[in-house]
């Protein structure tokens, strides 16, 4: 089996662990991996903001970079649904050779824990973590994929790990990408809300899918001093009792 991996813009800027965390994890479950240099932003924030017509390059970069892969895999959620759900609209306004690039990627393109519980058919993956972890599902990934109980259950299977469910967890974190910077105020409220669930249930880690979602949330905590600390799903599921993860 020959995979991709979609690093993304975040975390290629600013997370590379969870991209390294999650090569680390599918390389322990026998996956071949590669990074494909070609690959770029996937047009998300343009086409959240209306510039549409912008993203048509980097969609017709992101199938050309991807092309020939089994499969492709990245460690968001928002990422993929983009892929799967705004690049065929984009496509359609361009022209049908990037509907015909298109429609060949978007079926081979899975999110993290998407391609380990559907396609490797894996939920024990292996993993220690001794830690109390509470789970924030980010809002493409709950609603445009429906992920549903997969990473839940990957979490429950890691050993050492006590899992507290999220009072809320459902309700947007207000990050939503340009929302935060359109909306300040109210992606604030949103945060402080959600922080304050987190809180209250006593976990040390902030798990979550989405490290767009996590640095919102990373920076309201910080605000606050408060001790809990977010890390990406990936992250976890790389560690092991022989060599736990450590961040870079």
């Amino acid at each position: 089996m020959r995979v991709a991996l979609f690093a993304t813009c975040v975390n290629d800027a600013l997370y590379p662990s969870t991209a390294i965390a999650t090569v680390r994890l599918l390389e322990r479950l026998g996956v071949d991996v590669d990074f494909p240099p070609g690959q770029s932003c996937c047009g998300q924030p343009q086409y959240n903001t209306g510039y549409r017509r912008a993203c048509e390059p980097l969609v017709r970069r992101t199938a050309r970079a991807f092309a020939g892969y089994d499969h492709v895999v990245t460690p968001s959620g928002s990422c993929v649904a983009t892929v799967r759900d705004a690049h065929p609209r984009i496509a359609a306004r361009a022209g049908s050779e990037l509907v015909r690039e298109v429609a060949e990627l978007t079926p081979r393109v899975y999110e993290l824990t998407e391609f380990l519980t559907d396609v490797l058919g894996v939920e024990d993956v292996g993993a220690w973590f001794p830690h109390t972890v509470t789970y924030h599902p980010s809002c493409h990934g709950l609603r445009l994929l429906g992920l549903g109980e997969r990473p839940r259950r990957l979490l429950r299977a890691v050993r050492g790990l006590e899992l507290v469910e999220l009072p809320g967890a459902e309700e947007c974190c207000g990050f939503g990408g340009t929302f935060a910077v359109k909306n300040p105020a109210v992606s604030a409220a949103m945060a402080a809300d959600k922080v304050r669930s987190a809180l209250a249930t006593g976990a040390e880690v902030l798990c979550g899918g989405d490290n767009s979602c996590l640095l919102h949330l990373d920076g309201t905590l910080r605000r606050q001093g408060a001790p809990l600390r977010p890390l990406h799903l990936a992250e976890i599921l790389a560690s092991t009792e022989t060599e736990p993860w450590r961040a870079v």
